[in-house]
This record gives structure tokens, sequence and C-alpha cells, in this order.
């Protein structure tokens, strides 16, 4: 099966020389479950020709603000209309999550209560997943036709399904510790609290149900093959 991977922002340099891109990173977390993958760097204005050019769709994250004015945004909100008309599959993480939902009729905006970073639970259709998150903004008014089926106590919004067509989430289950205390050395000093990032940095060794949610993204992709 092959998943289109639509690329909305580009991993820091010094991340990329030693976990590669996003798209990588996903590739690892769903490596051994059957797919190919195909790259497109919307960021950069590159855009699939067509629903029908894969199987399966996959949004990644992004330091960008699904509510900022780029010229990719627009194109990728057509597109994301577009494979919901076609009922292919399409999954959505952190940026990509909050692009379905704006896409699809629902609002997106930088949080005013900050930030959630490093090894968070959310109770997912009643069962508890601990995965990693790096966000400050999040869905606040959910689309017509979607449900909610994740949250947490800081994320009342954390996963949405939308007419088994569409999943999303807003951690990230492709950032194992590594790429977390990467983030916080690259990323987050001065822009985090750094309460919070002692936080994350404390919870580092703990265990997360990444590969239990790569499991559910699998079989999400591949129920309608």
């Amino acid at each position: 099966m092959k998943i289109g991977i639509l690329m909305t922002g580009h991993a820091v340099p010094e991340l990329q020389e030693r976990a590669g891109d996003y798209d990588a990173m996903f590739a690892r977390l769903l490596a051994g479950r059957g797919f190919e993958f195909e790259t497109y760097n919307v960021v950069d204005e590159q855009y699939p020709s067509a629903p029908d050019a894969c199987d399966g769709w996959l949004i990644t994250g992004s330091k960008h603000g699904a509510y900022e004015d780029h010229p990719w945004i627009p194109p990728l909100e057509e597109f994301i209309r577009a494979v919901y008309a076609s009922g292919r599959p399409m999954i959505g993480v952190c940026f990509g999550h909050q692009i379905i939902a704006q896409a699809l009729g629902g609002k997106v905006i930088k949080y005013p209560g900050g930030w959630s970073v490093g090894r968070t639970e959310y109770d997912l259709d009643g069962e508890t997943f601990a995965l990693n998150a790096w966000h400050q903004d999040q869905v606040t008014e959910v689309p017509q036709g979607a449900e909610v089926i994740g949250k947490s106590d800081f994320c009342a919004h954390a996963a949405l399904v939308y007419d088994d067509r569409i999943l999303t989430i807003q951690p990230h289950p492709e950032f194992g510790p590594d790429i977390v205390e990467d983030l916080i050395r690259l990323r987050g000093k001065g822009v985090v609290p750094d309460e919070l990032l002692e936080g994350a940095t404390a919870r580092l060794d703990a265990p997360t149900d990444a590969a239990r949610f790569a499991d559910r993204m699998a079989a999400f992709f591949k129920k309608g093959a």
C-alpha cells in the first residue's frame, strides 16, 4: 500500500542530520507494516496530482500555524477536502490534525493555556495512550461530522475521526525520546517555559505507546484496502 506523506514543515537541520526529516520519522514508525511511501513537500509548494496518486495520505507536523498566511496552505486545504470526498484514508498528526480540522470547518488557535511538551497521557476511546507532545496550537472548534475520540487534561480535542475516512491526533507518535530531547535543546529554550522543559526532560525515560498507536494507524490505512 502506497502512502503519500504531505510534508508541511522540515525538521531543524541538526535534527535532520541525526534522525532524518519528518517523512523519515514516519517511515520508521510504520516500518514492517506493509507500506511504501512517497513524499510531497507541500511546504515548498510541491503537491500531489490528485487523491488517487496514492492509496492513503499522511500529513505531518510543522512549525507553522494552520491559521497563518502561507501560499501553500489554501491548496493543501483544497486537497484535504478532495481526499475526504474521495474516501481514501488520511491521517493527520499535530499540524496535520489541525489543518484537516480547519479545512473541514473547524477552528485552530494559538492556545492561551500555553504548551504541551514531552510524554503525555491521553484517553483514546477509553484506553490510555502515552505519546510525546510538542504543541501550543489546538483545535478549539470541531468540524461538523467529526467525532472526538481522544483527549488529555490539557487538550480537549486531541484525536478526531471523520466518518472513518480520516483519523487525526494532536501528539507525535513519530517522536521518540531522543527527538524530544533534541527539540528541548534545539527549539525549546526561550520558547517553551523552563518548568515545562524540565518536566519533559524528567519523563524522557518513561515508555510511550508509539508502537501501539502505529498499529492503529496501519489498521486505519488498511481497512478500506
